[in-house]
């Protein structure tokens, strides 16, 4: 894939950061994370937590207004669909474009279909197509944002800092799941369009703390332009990934395992029907999904997994498999806090490994391109485990469907430990990084 080794022109802002390592800080390196990664943290914070109230307040909205399981599927349908559709272009954008701009854009459409959302939800719904229309605008602006967000922590990295960068990442991700559906939910409560005027803030908020976030000085991809080559790019991003076993086994792992323990989608339903509790304490179940994550994405931070990182990832998908099943079979309220709890703490430390793994295994001018396929099959299986989760329900029943996802989560596997040696054998992250990356250094 021909590139060019200048980084083109770099748009006004601060003096670009140091590229990218992992592992501890080198000797006479500066061990603190830099004010630039912060205020980008803080940015990123401001989008999950702005995404994870509207996510809650969506659910709640949609189940008050039809009552059927099935509906929550759709909402994760028609969010997933513009992602499939539109990432292996989107991924080309971030590889060729500043992603600080990119992720901009993609926050300004979120907040117009936010708007829509707040409309909706104080007019006097009948329908839910109005929803999933909006829903729809939201999925365009997500494939725009997923692979430039997720890339700049790592563009951005200081030498010797990437874990900790990205377990502080982790760290401000978890902590918007507990204060995004808390607040969410006692605002539903209060009044349904609340939510989505929080939502607002924090798209509005991201927006403002990206403008002080400075260039990231990477390689940028260079080549020819218009709708062929961006095809091109694009089938170079799948054809890298499929070449590289660590990559297409982490991925892969995450895809079927994330499809089949897509339970979290039915947490209203399983709060009215299974355990009998209201929206506010549906609210809470959300938040203990963030608190048992944020407890092990805050140890992450100052313990960051260095040895064993592939034997790690299979027991920690198998843990959240059997929580799985927990939540599925419990009708205590106390009980499903607790499976919560341990669920997203064996998910936060696969989301670590993960989020490791794959820009650090991926050149930087690819690096937009990887994460964008990583989201079709990591960020949309969360879409289509939702979906897969209301049709079970609505074809076998709430605790079948629960079931059978911890159930599948558990094949998957028992089937990657021989279907992927080379992500088992993962002993330490540098392990992973391209054969070019090492000659560079």
């Amino acid at each position: 894939m021909p590139t060019s080794d200048d980084h083109g022109p770099t748009p006004p802002g601060p003096t670009p950061l140091p590229a990218p390592d992992a592992g501890n800080a080198p000797d006479g390196a500066d061990p603190h994370i830099p004010h630039g990664v912060r205020v980008l943290i803080a940015a990123l914070f401001a989008t999950s937590m702005a995404n994870r109230a509207q996510l809650v307040a969506l659910g709640l909205l949609v189940f008050d207004v039809t009552g059927d399981e099935l509906d929550l599927g759709l909402l994760g349908l028609a969010e997933f669909l513009p992602i499939f559709l539109l990432s292996p272009l989107t991924g080309t954008i971030a590889d060729r474009y500043d992603r600080r701009i990119i992720y901009a854009i993609g926050l300004a459409i979120e907040m117009v279909a936010g708007l829509g959302f707040f409309l909706l939800a104080r007019s006097d719904l009948t329908s839910i197509a109005p929803i999933l229309a909006l829903v729809v605008v939201f999925g365009v602006a997500r494939s725009l944002t997923a692979p430039a967000s997720r890339a700049l922590p790592i563009d951005l990295a200081p030498p010797g800092l990437v874990e900790r960068v990205v377990a502080l990442r982790s760290v401000s991700f978890q902590t918007a799941g507990i204060v995004g559906p808390t607040i969410a939910g006692l605002l539903f409560s209060v009044d349904r369009s609340l939510p989505f005027v929080l939502a607002l803030a924090g798209f509005a908020a991201a927006i403002v703390l990206l403008r002080f976030v400075p260039s990231t000085g990477v390689k940028r991809l260079r080549n020819g332009k218009g709708p062929a080559q961006a095809l091109r790019d694009a089938v170079e991003g799948l054809r890298f990934i499929r070449r590289t076993p660590v990559l297409f086994g982490a991925i892969s792992l995450d895809l079927f395992a994330v499809l089949f323990g897509g339970a979290v989608a039915l947490l209203p339903a399983i709060g009215e029907k299974r355990l009998g509790v209201d929206e506010a304490a549906v609210g809470f179940l959300y938040s203990a999904i963030g608190v048992g994550a944020l407890i092990t994405a805050a140890i992450l931070s100052v313990k960051p997994i260095r040895r064993h990182v592939g034997t790690v990832l299979f027991v920690v998908v198998s843990i959240f498999g059997v929580a799985t099943i927990v939540l599925g079979l419990t009708q205590s309220y106390v009980v499903a806090l607790l499976a919560l709890l341990v669920l997203s703490a064996a998910d936060a430390v696969s989301v670590f490994i993960r989020a490791t793994i794959v820009p650090l295994a991926s050149p930087e001018d690819m690096r937009g391109r990887v994460l964008a396929v990583e989201n079709v099959f990591i960020g949309g299986s969360n879409e289509l485990g939702a979906l897969e989760s209301g049709l079970t329900a609505a074809w076998f029943g709430l605790v079948t469907a629960v079931v059978l996802g911890g159930v599948g989560t558990l094949a998957v596997v028992g089937v990657s430990l021989f279907a992927f040696p080379a992500l088992r054998r993962v002993d330490r992250f540098e392990d992973v990084r391209p054969p070019s990356r090492q000659e560079d250094r």
